[in-house]
């Protein structure tokens, strides 16, 4: 037997080894498809665009969003260019919105609970987007499906209970002193934003919870006082945006959060407080005519929600856009969990100071209620 020949013949059917230019291309590939999984189902990255959240969460955060926490949200918009806005150079949109997909999400590790700190899809756009083409919105979640949600001069209730605030929320006060000027490296150490100024005593601040008490005790402040929007005193701002209701941001409510299978009685009230949910999110024509209400062409009474909502509001609460402004969150924007900042950045200052290193790899924590 010709041993020499068949050592031959295995050698010239081995599988020709890759090119380095192939190499190179299949392990883009597989980092392009990987990092996909990683972004659709486990995490993503946000960055804080506003104060909303401060002093919580800084302007120039960079956090990440764990989907797992509720469970990853399906592509309602499956054809689109991945890792982009859903639109850039102005208007220019990164994705086709001639496929879309019903609303389904895996099971997570958990559900929104009150307290959290959760990314979402702002619901008040006017401009028509896919849901998940949306603009991401970040805020604390304060309300659960079926609890009604108060606000008495500016502390939040549900179902009677309070809302207990994070340690770092912020809100406005009045500060009177003595007329010995405050010591700004001292406020700036405590994190107080110092709005207004009337020359000779009085200033108008806006001061994180944990540092109120230290502020109070300063030797040359007489008294500080929370400045709210007076009971009664309508603000056309706020949700609903009627008149048959008198609520401002400081004093709001009571409200009702739709949940799954919650029959509402419609007349002109639910009708001013629910019509966007019943239209815009869960998709049905609304019409009245006369004293009848019509949802897809049949009179009804009552209306029965098909999905869960949530009340979600800035920790900074004189400096939010959220809920009071623009009503419930619906499940189906929820995108994650924010739950680390891994990198945070201060535009304010020179190069060298620039990155805030304590807020390095620091944990988002809830609010335990």
């Amino acid at each position: 037997m010709n041993w020499k020949f068949l050592s031959r013949k295995k050698t010239d059917t081995a599988k020709p080894k890759k090119s380095k230019t192939r190499e190179w291309i299949d392990a883009i590939l597989f980092a392009l498809v990987a990092s996909t999984i990683i972004r659709g189902l486990l995490f993503s990255a946000f960055a804080i665009p506003s104060a909303s959240m401060e002093g919580s969460l800084m302007t120039g955060d960079y956090l990440f969003v764990s989907k797992l926490s509720y469970g990853a949200r399906m592509p309602m918009t499956p054809v689109a260019i991945p890792f982009t806005e859903s639109t850039i150079y102005g208007n220019m949109k990164t994705y086709w919105d001639g496929i879309q997909l019903p609303y389904y999400r895996l099971p997570g590790l958990g559900d929104v609970k009150k307290g959290d700190a959760v990314v979402f899809n702002y619901p008040a756009e006017t401009v028509p987007r896919p849901v998940d083409m949306r603009v991401h919105y970040i805020k604390r979640c304060v309300g659960l499906p079926g609890e009604t949600v108060t606000i008495v001069n500016g502390q939040v209730y549900t179902d009677g209970k309070i809302v207990k605030n994070a340690p770092q929320a912020q809100t406005s006060y009045l500060v009177v002193t003595n007329g010995t000027p405050l010591n700004q490296d001292v406020l700036t150490d405590l994190h107080v934003e110092v709005r207004g100024f009337d020359g000779t005593s009085t200033y108008e601040m806006v001061i994180p919870t944990d540092s109120y008490s230290q502020v109070k005790n300063f030797s040359n402040v007489k008294s500080v006082t929370q400045v709210n929007e007076p009971k009664g005193g309508a603000d056309s701002r706020v949700f609903p945006q009627s008149p048959l209701f008198k609520w401002n941001e400081d004093n709001y409510g009571p409200i009702l959060i739709p949940k799954k299978g919650t029959v509402i009685q419609l007349n002109d009230s639910t009708i001013a407080l629910y019509s966007r949910a019943i239209e815009v999110y869960e998709h049905n024509k609304l019409e009245i005519k006369g004293k009848e209400v019509f949802i897809n062409d049949k009179k009804a009474d009552s209306y029965t929600f098909k999905m869960n909502y949530y009340w979600m509001m800035g920790d900074n609460r004189h400096n939010s856009e959220d809920s009071r402004f623009w009503g419930f969150v619906p499940e189906d924007h929820i995108v994650g969990k924010a739950v680390i900042t891994w990198m945070s950045i201060d535009s304010t200052q020179s190069f060298f100071k620039k990155i805030r290193w304590n807020r390095i790899f620091r944990p988002i924590h809830s609010v335990e209620q």
